[in-house]
């Protein structure tokens, strides 16, 4: 009989298990960076647009490159593994999705940040449009990078820093070209075969709304049961039936009584 050792093979599932978890926890880390550059990019060319917003967007773009190139590094070395478990696979593959779609989303922002701050420059705040929205993206950008507080009085600006920051920004959106197509070329997976699993990809509903959709299956199994239009129908013509009858009984009393 063969010996097994089940020592090694706990090893092994605990380290594929790790890897899998420490995966997950950095797309989340930039999926968290990505929606509050998002965020902040929105603002940008607005009345709430500043030297501080333009620097919390950099500071979103560095921790978000250093995430991806971690990221791409993890997940690239895994799905290249032949020996990688086919369950292994499937959760790696469900990560590679979430991460090359953040980055596009990252890479479209990025772009937009761009175009805006050439349209709208600080040096000239009066062209800044009036969208009416106040504060609130510090806030968002301390939670993001993990920071106790980004409050602080607006500096002045440099001269030339715009252009630096501009040429900064044109090398960044093309390291961020250059790794989605390094991702394409050494993996090859398909996003339409992919299929989300498991409670974190599902929509949450309230429960106002689980009891309305458990109300429909419900209506939906019981064949005898009526839609509820049918039932509206029915009540109203019960109602124009008692009308008439009520008329008709009016007029019979008005004949034999008069």
């Amino acid at each position: 009989m063969p010996l097994v050792n089940n020592k090694v093979g706990n090893d092994c599932t605990v380290g594929t298990d790790k890897t899998l978890a420490d995966g997950k926890d950095l797309v989340e880390s930039v999926i968290k960076v990505v929606a509050c550059y998002r965020h902040l990019a929105a603002c940008v060319g607005g009345c709430t647009d500043s030297l501080q917003l333009r620097d919390e967007l950099r500071q979103m773009r560095e921790k978000a490159l250093n995430l991806a190139e971690a990221i791409r590094l993890h997940l690239t070395s895994h799905l290249r593994d032949k020996s990688l478990p086919e369950d292994q696979r499937k959760e790696m593959e469900l990560l590679w999705v979430a991460f090359s779609s953040s980055l596009e989303l990252l890479h479209v922002d990025m772009c937009k940040v761009f175009s805006m701050g050439d349209n709208f420059s600080l040096a000239n705040t009066a062209s800044l449009v009036q969208t009416g929205l106040q504060g609130g993206g510090s806030e968002v950008a301390a939670r993001a990078l993990s920071l106790a507080d980004l409050n602080q009085e607006p500096p002045t600006l440099p001269a030339g820093l715009e252009s630096q920051e501009r040429s900064t920004m044109e090398q960044e959106i093309s390291q961020i070209d250059h790794m989605i197509d390094d991702m394409e070329k050494k993996v090859n997976v398909l996003r339409w075969m992919v299929e989300p699993r498991g409670p974190q990809y599902a929509d949450p509903l309230s429960s106002t709304e689980s009891a309305s959709l458990a109300l429909l299956s419900i209506d939906e199994e019981q064949p005898g049961h009526k839609p509820l239009c049918q039932r509206n129908l029915i009540f109203v013509l019960l109602l124009l039936f008692a009308v008439v009858l009520v008329a008709a009984t009016l007029s019979v009393c008005l004949v034999l009584f008069s």
